[in-house]
């Protein structure tokens, strides 16, 4: 039997899976490591954690293992975005790196703005300046830390450093490089025009490598350590959302993906960079070859669930707290939940705009709020579809998969708002499984992703939208559309009492 690893490199931590021929997940594994936050509107992390606890769950991975190592074959990586790992010469990381969830870059946007121009921008790179990106971290690290930035030598992402520190080859791959707003993706190389007018060396940018592309083997050193084959084939992987679509089967045109984890991903495949959304949905290079995907983003999905419990369930699980939102007719008796805990990013990139309930009365009950967050995160998702379709893509069919497939309530809540056909995965493993495809397809294992996904993957089930219950979601979601713009000055004169 034969073997492949997938790494999927998190925010909290590393998950490793051990996959065979058939799909099968043999053997997975989870570590977490701290996020480091100094002040408010931080988040870093200490690479080094990476590597030593992924490391640690390699060493896990194998304990058990009653095969020869030589039989797996290949390893491939799926990262947190957008992060910023700077290293000098001897690529020794200079200072922590910035996480994708860190937002102390509005001034740092604003510059790329005024030196670039918003339209110029969006034409090179697809996408808006936004402070998760990893071009404003290095214009503030160059700001606020002249003396650590005088000594970077090169930049890359999390995962890219992570498989660095296996392979002794320092690369970046495509879909990571998308979120970084350096790269030109039309034409999948760096933009020196950016570099040149933001006045940054374009020696800074590495060099660019494909996500099933193989980049060396094991160095011995790293093999000691996690007990593998100094022979295993290492491949460049991708980022975190385009691994998730080819661990969900988004590989052709009209595959869209819908995902639910502590923040909520739309996100569609594409075949080709010339759509124009005009910036208002996320346009990256895909993990497939010579493919793309658009993306939407809602900050606090999951997160709002988990908010909603902690603060008014704290000792009760989902299940119970979920137990009767069935009951509850669709719309919620009324009441709205706008997901906006931790501000927005699509189709409202706002920092500053907070959640609200609208519509409450004396009847309303714990059961009806439970259904309307669960609505209103699904609302907010679907704005980002509402784009895809305004844009002349037809969307029938979407993959459901983290928190939001694993209530069967939430699934037929989302074909009835979405008014598409929402299928739930036999297995879900999500970016994880799609390094581990990445690596397979490399490995030569199959003659392209799409046929690795046809052997990999299995549907489990299918929900159909209501069609009465789409009728009452299709006029409530005109309401939701309005709670933006009614409560956007509010929050504003809100803010000044936030402590």
């Amino acid at each position: 039997m034969k073997y492949v690893v997938g790494v999927d490199l998190g925010t909290s931590a590393v998950k490793i899976l051990l996959v065979d021929k058939q799909g099968n997940v043999v053997k997975s594994v989870s570590k977490p490591y701290p996020l480091i936050q100094e002040k408010t509107g931080y988040s870093e992390q200490n690479p080094q954690d990476w590597v030593d606890q992924t490391t640690s769950g390699l060493v896990d991975l194998l304990k058990d293992f009653d095969g020869d190592v030589n039989d797996i074959e290949g390893i491939s990586f799926s990262g947190q975005m957008h992060g910023l790992v700077l290293l000098d010469g001897d690529n020794e990381v200079l200072r922590p790196a910035i996480l994708w969830n860190d937002t102390r870059t509005t001034l740092q946007c604003q510059q790329i703005y005024d030196v670039v121009g918003e339209k110029r921008l969006l034409e090179i790179t697809k996408n808006p300046a936004l402070e998760g990106f990893t071009l404003p971290k290095i214009l503030w690290v160059k700001q606020f830390e002249p003396e650590i930035f005088s000594q970077a030598k090169t930049f890359v992402l999390p995962k890219d450093y992570l498989r660095y520190k296996l392979t002794g080859q320092l690369q970046m791959e495509y879909s990571d490089a998308a979120g970084t707003l350096l790269l030109d993706v039309s034409n999948k190389e760096w933009s020196t025009e950016l570099c040149d007018l933001l006045e940054l060396d374009s020696s800074l940018c590495p060099p660019l490598i494909g996500s099933h592309e193989e980049v060396g083997t094991v160095t011995a050193e790293f093999a000691a350590a996690s007990g593998l084959s100094p022979s295993m084939r290492v491949f460049a992987g991708g980022a975190d959302n385009a691994c998730g679509a080819i661990g969900a089967g988004i590989l052709e045109d009209g595959k869209t993906l819908c995902s639910i984890g502590t923040s909520g991903v739309v996100l569609s495949y594409e075949a080709s960079e010339d759509k124009d959304f005009g910036g208002k949905v996320h346009y990256f290079n895909h993990g497939a070859p010579d493919a793309f995907y658009t993306m939407g983003v809602t900050l606090a999905a999951g997160y709002s669930l988990t908010w909603f419990k902690e603060t008014f369930a704290p000792d009760e699980s989902f299940d119970s707290l979920l137990a009767e939102i069935g009951t509850v007719p669709a719309g919620s008796n009324g009441l709205l939940f706008t997901p906006y805990l931790v501000g927005e990013r699509t189709p409202h990139a706002d920092a500053a705009i907070r959640a609200s309930f609208i519509g409450m009365d004396s009847s309303h009950r714990r059961k009806d709020f439970a259904r309307a967050v669960l609505e209103g995160i699904t609302f907010s998702l679907n704005e980002s579809i509402e784009i895809f379709r305004q844009n002349g893509k037809k969307i029938d069919t979407i993959v459901s998969i983290g928190g939001g497939a694993l209530n069967e309530d939430w699934l037929q809540m989302q074909a009835d708002i979405f008014n598409a056909n929402i299928v739930r995965l036999t297995s879900e493993q999500g970016p994880g499984m799609g390094a581990a495809m990445l690596a397979a397809y490399g490995c030569g294992w199959f003659d392209s992703l799409k046929a690795c996904a046809d052997a990999f993957l299995q549907e489990d089930k299918q929900f159909q939208p209501n069609e009465e219950a789409a009728a009452v979601y299709k006029k409530m979601f005109a309401v939701y559309q309005e709670i933006y713009g009614q409560t956007k000055e509010l929050n504003q004169k809100l803010l000044e009492f936030r402590k």
